[in-house]
């Protein structure tokens, strides 16, 4: 029988100390080098190859003027195409990547995550109304968060009570939000159209940052920024919540407010990656398990890792789906064959977690 997950933390006041300050800079680092890695091998990587020696001379001069006998294309190549789209599956894959392990931490649950309860398929209606409407890129950002918000808000109320967030509750909650939505979107794409809407929200919805831009980056940037700043700023009260409502009230912070501004967040992230990217799916649930299995359950460390290595993540699917073949691959079909493997070996290595009896 399914039985709640365990918390995912454990230090809190009263209990074990948490991590010191070197415990927290070296995985972060750490984790920082291999986004760096990542991106310098991306933008270097393409169909028009330019070596790291000259992307690194590109990005210096615009940090240190100073003349540059490079080619012209392959500034532009690097500066106009490839910095922008890397920076935007940053953003994308951190975002997704830290909202999923906020919302573990919140439903007591490792096998939440945004896509689980619904929240993706709240925003893509809300994303794909506008683009119906053919309302501009505040709307679109407005519509995704506000209908992520609300999906959000139904499955938490399925999923509250007395018992707590079951596992099972929690999944059912999410199925049938996500179905509800869903019905939705696909009300929208038979409504739009079939010459000119109609291909842009498809498009938009298979999950793709192949038309990045400056300005798209801009977009993405200060909902998922803003958020993220929450997440961080409340990682010890996330530690807390996580221990559950009475031991939370009982170290003198309110749960219900705590819980939904965390929501909030997550929700506002989410908007954001929807908004430019569309629907990528299983980023905002494999890494956060793969964090917690490097760094343990301390969301003080588990959350800025879980930023960095989701942005390395998606940074490097994006630049498979635009190498391996000679059109371009969706995202969100990367994401997911590649995510539900991995999970599924996560799940069978850790099952004694989640089953009883096993």
């Amino acid at each position: 029988m399914l039985r709640e997950a365990q918390p995912l933390t454990t230090g809190y006041p009263g209990g074990r100390r948490g991590p010191g300050l070197r415990q927290v800079l070296g995985p972060c680092l750490l984790s920082l080098a291999v986004l760096a890695a990542v991106s310098a091998l991306a933008l270097a990587s393409g169909r028009y190859n330019v070596s790291l020696a000259h992307v690194a001379q590109i990005l210096a001069s615009r940090i240190v003027p100073f003349g540059s006998n490079l080619p012209a294309a392959e500034e532009n190549v690097v500066l106009l195409v490839r910095l922008p789209r890397i920076l935007l599956a940053l953003l994308v894959g951190g975002g997704l990547a830290i909202g999923g392990a906020a919302l573990q931490a919140v439903f007591r649950n490792p096998l939440v995550s945004p896509e689980v309860i619904g929240v993706s398929s709240g925003a893509s209606f809300g994303g794909a109304l506008a683009l119906l409407l053919g309302l501009g890129p505040i709307a679109l950002v407005g519509g995704s968060f506000g209908f992520g918000l609300l999906a959000l808000a139904i499955v938490f109320l399925i999923t509250s009570g007395r018992g707590g967030a079951h596992i099972l509750m929690v999944v059912l909650g999410g199925i049938v939000t996500a179905s509800f939505f869903s019905a939705l979107v696909a009300l929208v794409t038979y409504l739009a159209d079939p010459f000119t809407t109609l291909p842009a929200i498809v498009f938009w919805l298979l999950g793709s940052v192949s038309t990045a831009t400056w300005a798209k980056v801009v977009v993405a940037f200060i909902p998922i920024a803003a958020g993220g700043v929450v997440l961080l700023a409340l990682r010890w009260r996330i530690n807390v919540l996580s221990l559950g409502d009475d031991d939370t009230t009982a170290l003198g912070l309110r749960p219900r407010l705590l819980r939904w501004t965390v929501l909030s967040a997550v929700a506002l992230m989410v908007a954001g990656a929807v908004a430019v990217s569309g629907v990528i799916s299983w980023v905002g649930l494999v890494i956060p398990h793969l964090a917690r299995m490097w760094v343990g359950p301390d969301h003080r460390v588990l959350l800025p890792v879980s930023f960095l290595l989701g942005g390395a993540y998606l940074i490097a699917i994006d630049t498979i789906a635009r190498t391996a073949t000679a059109g371009e691959i969706p995202l969100g079909v990367l994401t997911a064959l590649i995510g539900a493997p991995v999970f599924f070996v996560l799940l069978r290595r850790n099952r004694e977690r989640i089953w009883d009896g096993a």
